[in-house]
This record gives structure tokens, sequence and C-alpha cells, in this order.
């Protein structure tokens, strides 16, 4: 296996959810670190750049202010200094049948994304449902960021909506031979940006919701275009399509901001497989939807 922080692969060896024989070591390697460009050309972010590098860094927290403020607030500062961009958006699905010591998981006779043959959150599903635990892969989808994946057969460059799978087990488009090399974030092009996390405890945990927002506006207040991407509700990040009609081309009232509120309330579908209750977590996607949205679109007309 692959690491390069190690803050989420060495707690599931030490839970025996990660076995692997050889681990091969990526921190040194320079050409996978470091932050280039600006905002009119676009940003390329090394995949080892670490989440505290990313997230105090002056082109991502002027121009891309919601991937700087996702890094900043995945886990605590010690982890942040470790973690890095690439294992963040590569972090394992998580659930709670999952993510439990080896005799916890073992007496309960396993489950299906480690030594068991069934979803103990849905036992009649042919699939696992874990969910995406990534801070920045919303924010990548969000920001239309694409990222360049390096193997033995070369180099491909993916769109973020094509990297992720809603499959707990199988939930990336990454080969076993491949590597995270980059991030690359288009130019800002006045694009606004937000980034709302819910977790049971502020200052560590990993997302119950994520709520990732990029909006352009022309005059007026008009909205030119806009994306909505919920985290921790499915395997993969969810980009809610349907409420991208209702806001393009409007000046948005409440009423409008309601309204997509209400559809991404509509396509989250969280399962009891993670803090707090599921359907608590499906209202608080409303709430954060909301707030994010409100954010955005005060700084545009103050």
């Amino acid at each position: 296996m692959l690491v390069a922080g190690g803050t989420d692969l060495y707690p599931n060896m030490k839970r025996r959810q990660f076995e692997p024989k050889v681990l091969i070591g990526l921190k040194n390697i320079q050409e996978l670190r470091g932050i280039s460009g600006d905002e009119t050309v676009g940003v390329t972010i090394g995949a080892s750049v670490t989440l505290r590098e990313a997230s105090s860094h002056p082109a991502l927290l002027n121009h891309y202010y919601a991937l700087a403020k996702a890094a900043g607030l995945v886990s605590t500062p010690p982890l942040r200094n470790m973690g890095t961009v690439g294992g963040n958006l590569c972090v394992d699905t998580r659930c709670n049948y999952y993510n439990m010591p080896h005799t916890w998981r073992k007496a309960i006779g396993f489950c299906m994304k480690k030594d068991g043959d069934v979803c103990l959150v849905a036992p009649g599903s042919h699939r696992c449902w874990a969910i995406s635990s990534s801070d920045l892969a919303p924010v990548v989808l969000a920001l239309d960021a694409r990222l360049r994946l390096v193997g033995s057969g070369g180099e491909r460059v993916l769109p973020a909506g094509e990297f992720y799978r809603n499959d707990g087990i199988e939930y990336l488009a990454k080969e076993a031979d491949e590597i995270l090399a980059d991030v690359r974030l288009p130019p800002a092009d006045g694009w606004r940006t937000t980034y709302w996390k819910l977790r049971r405890r502020g200052s560590f945990d990993f997302p119950i919701l994520g709520v990732a927002v990029s909006l352009r506006l022309r005059e007026r207040g008009v909205v030119d275009s806009f994306r909505l991407v919920l985290g921790a509700v499915a395997s993969g990040p969810v980009e809610v399509r349907e409420a991208e009609a209702i806001l393009v081309d409007k000046r948005p009232s409440a009423d409008d901001v309601a309204a997509v509120a209400e559809a991404a309330f509509t396509i989250a579908k969280p399962l009891d497989n993670a803090d707090g209750h599921f359907y608590w977590r499906k209202r608080m996607v409303k709430l954060y939807v909301k707030g994010a949205l409100k954010e955005l679109l005060s700084v545009e007309e103050s």
C-alpha cells in the first residue's frame, strides 16, 4: 500500500482493516509536493502537500476558499501537519460496523467491507454502503478540478466527478498501480466558494455531512453558474444537479435558496452508519445548504 501522511492508514492497520505486507512511502518524492500557478491560469496542488499548507496558502485562501477551508477543518493541527491533500482525497470510506477494533468486528461476524459477506447497514443489499469521509472530495467536484494519476501504463487526467464511485469498497476509479500525483484547479474566474462541515465534535471528527458550494454572479446579482456537492451522505460525493437549475439566470430570493435546500434534502439519503441519527443528518442538509448559500450571496451583495 502507498503511504504519505499515514493518518488514516496507520490506525486502519492497527485495527487490521488494512493488512499490507509492504508500505511504499511517498512523502519524500519532491515531484508530488508544492503548489504552483495562480488564479488567472489555475492552480496545481501536489498530492503530498500537507493539509496545513493547503489551508494557509494565500492563493487558495483568496481564490479557492472552499478548498483551503475544508483542508483546515480536517482533524487536528498535529494531523493536518502530517496528512496530505492526496491522502484526504483518497481516504477510506467509513462505517460504524467497519471502523471498530478487530475483536469487536469478529464478534459480530465481520462486514462486507472486510472479512465478511453481508453489509450490516443494509443486509439485503449486494453492495457496501460505507460513506465517503473526505472533506476535500466534495470541494474538488464543486471547483470542477481535474486529478492527475500516474501509473505503470503512463498518466491520465480525470475530472473529479469521474474519480469517485458510489460504492463503499470500490470507491475510487484509481487502479492499484496508480498514484494520485496532483490536483488541477481551473482559473478562479470570479467563482466564490465555501464549505460547511457537520461533525459530532467540532474540534476533530470526520464529517457526517459536508456541503461544498461554488457560485458565480454576473451583473445585478444574477447567478451565472452554480454547483452544489454533498459529502458524507453516500459512498461518494453527491452533486445536486437538480438544484443548479433553480438558481442559474436568477437573482436569488429567500424562496430560491429554500428550494435549493429542499432539492438537496431530497437527494441526500444518509444511512444509520455514522454519528448521529440518520434522519437528523438528513434534516441538517437543509440548514447547511441554506447557510452556505447565504454566506456566498451576502459576500457578493455586500
